[in-house]
């Protein structure tokens, strides 16, 4: 008898452990507390079968009815988290509270009448056995559970009669473990004294559970690593086995193929004539031909994108996913575009397009003039502009991990699109003031005198005024900012002992400090005319010990991560 008790919480143990190999951040939260609190209670008859004494046992019975308590609860609301019911919160609570206060009637066990008015202690056949006679503790604890299965039975008769997003076969599934535990008890009277079917029913409940859990994935679209997209709303997604069962669809593509609401979850998908002309149509052609994996379907005036993949679980392919997308915007404009019914729409579209294209031509045609005066800067602007580029990446990619120092750098807007857009546009104007230096200087191989530098030191400001001019009128003044700052101010150094105005910290735009990162790293790993470049250990070195005193230290982490993809491009561009 005592083996039995004992094999049941191996089993137990055993369930519990398959269920953690296979677990998904998906499953609902209360079947996880199902298998962990089994093995719990199984563990606790199997110490009452071993018990020699009144106290332990008692002990024992307590862990017990933990099953009784909640495991109840546990399973039922784990079905109406299966069957997509949502509960109110005060429901939760109420169901949560009654639990607790047949639990604690329990625990009086031993101390006083409520739930067992007489208790005492035997070993029957080497099994440690209770004798009692129940008290009103004991029928309110069960209608508590009578309760629970009433519940529970009622939410999956409504999943098999109303919801078509839940599998008939889960929900019967579900209808096991709570009816066998709940006759279990009542089981418990007609069998051999020292067997009880508590802790059977218990491992049998866990086995339901595992094959519910196998097919979980399958009938949940979020389960198979798109929650993103599903949630944004306008993207679909439908889902089909290998056997063109359906699956699952979220709400978008039910509004696409609204016939998708008629169809039962796990049921051949064939049966219904547009599904099967439309989309298991396009699945056959897939199956012949993989590259035939993009449709055009048009629904109620829109167009839309079908695209056909294999739907994953993990490693394995588990059947087909249909990803829709509204395309109608693009495709109509291709149209309009083709057959120029709105003749003016495209002719100013391309007439701005011209003008955007024509003005960074100039502003790179400009920058590209100074840069061949420069001897010692060739192909200085389009690696500066590329570092600009890696290190603003480095900083989108952190802004969400970095909140706190992304807020003090850029201020209660954050990292906008549009500023890093500005950044990587205006870096090739950084050097434009370059312009109006007398070619003895920058051309000058060596050293500067300090006359020389004075001259040399006026490009910043001159380069400010160039843009100004250039940009003067212009519709995007953010764009003008920023593109000043950066001529004006990427020599400026943050304790104050830059140029051109000697600013100092904060006082300096990000934008020029961001650039002043790029043009001295540039400056130190690139050849010139008066000097090799340095290795990258050592310009690191000069970087990292510049931080604090030239550049500003907040953006040192950006930098330091980004430095592998700086090397990186530097290699790849040579000498």
């Amino acid at each position: 008898m005592v083996a039995y008790y004992e094999i049941l919480f191996g089993l137990s143990v055993l369930l519990t452990l398959i269920y953690i190999a296979i677990w998904h951040k998906h499953f609902d939260v209360h079947i996880s507390l199902i298998f962990a609190f089994i093995p719990i209670v199984n563990l606790a008859y199997a110490i009452l079968a071993h018990s020699r004494n009144l106290d332990t046992a008692l002990a024992a019975v307590k862990f017990s009815y933990i099953g009784g308590c909640f495991l109840t609860l546990f399973i039922t609301q784990s079905i109406f988290g299966l069957c997509h019911i949502n509960l109110k919160r005060w429901m939760s609570a109420v169901m949560t509270f009654l639990c607790l206060g047949s639990f604690s009637l329990v625990l009086s066990i031993g101390n006083s009448p409520i739930f067992y008015k007489t208790v005492s202690f035997d070993i029957y056949k080497g099994l440690g056995k209770l004798k009692k006679t129940y008290g009103w503790g004991h029928t309110l604890t069960l209608v508590v559970i009578s309760l629970f299965v009433i519940i529970s039975t009622l939410a999956l008769v409504y999943s098999l009669v109303k919801k078509k997003d839940v599998s008939n076969k889960t929900s019967i599934l579900l209808m096991f473990p709570m009816s066998f535990s709940f006759l279990s008890y009542f089981l418990g009277k007609i069998l051999p004294d020292g067997v009880d079917a508590m802790p059977l029913s218990y491992v049998f409940a866990q086995v339901i559970y595992l094959i519910i859990v196998h097919r979980l994935s399958l009938y949940d679209v979020t389960d198979l690593g798109v929650d993103t997209l599903v949630n944004k709303g306008d993207t679909g997604f439908m889902s089909f086995d290998f056997e063109d069962n359906y699956l699952g669809a979220n709400e978008m593509a039910k509004r696409v193929f609204p016939m998708l609401n008629d169809i039962n979850v796990d049921s051949y998908a064939g049966r219904h004539i547009q599904i099967k002309n439309t989309a298991l149509k396009w699945l056959e052609d897939f199956k012949r031909d993989e590259s035939s994996n993009r449709v055009y379907y048009e629904a109620d005036d829109r167009i839309y994108l079908i695209t056909i993949s294999y739907l994953y679980d993990g490693k394995h392919t588990v059947g087909y996913q249909f990803l829709i997308t509204d395309d109608t915007d693009s495709r109509k404009y291709m149209k309009l575009l083709s057959n120029y019914n709105d003749q003016l729409s495209a002719e100013v579209s391309e007439k701005t397009e011209h003008i955007v294209q024509m003005h960074n031509r100039l502003i790179l045609g400009m920058a590209t003039m100074v840069e061949s005066r420069d001897n010692s800067t060739g192909g200085h602007i389009r690696r500066t502009s590329d570092v600009v580029r890696i290190l603003i990446d480095q900083m989108k990619k952190d802004a969400d991990s970095d909140k706190k120092n992304i807020l003090m750098l850029f201020g209660r807007d954050g990292l906008t699109e549009e500023f890093c857009k500005n950044v990587i546009q205006a870096a090739p104007m950084h050097d434009l003031g370059k312009i109006a230096v007398d070619d003895a200087v920058l051309r000058k191989p060596g050293k500067f005198t300090d006359e020389e530098y004075e001259k040399m030191k006026a490009h910043a400001a001159e380069g400010a005024r160039i843009v100004d001019s250039i940009l003067e009128g212009t519709d995007n003044e953010s764009f003008h900012k920023v593109a000043r700052n950066v001529a004006h101010y990427h020599h400026e150094r943050w304790d104050g002992s830059g140029y051109p105005e000697g600013l100092k910290g904060e006082e300096i735009p990000i934008e020029a400090r961001i650039m002043a990162i790029a043009d001295v790293y540039d400056a130190l790993v690139s050849k010139r005319v008066y000097k090799d470049k340095f290795s990258f250990a050592d310009a690191d070195r000069i970087m990292m010990e510049s931080m604090g005193r030239h550049f500003d230290k907040r953006l040192e982490r950006y930098y330091v991560e980004a430095k592998s993809k700086l090397e990186e491009y530097y290699r790849n561009m040579g000498d």
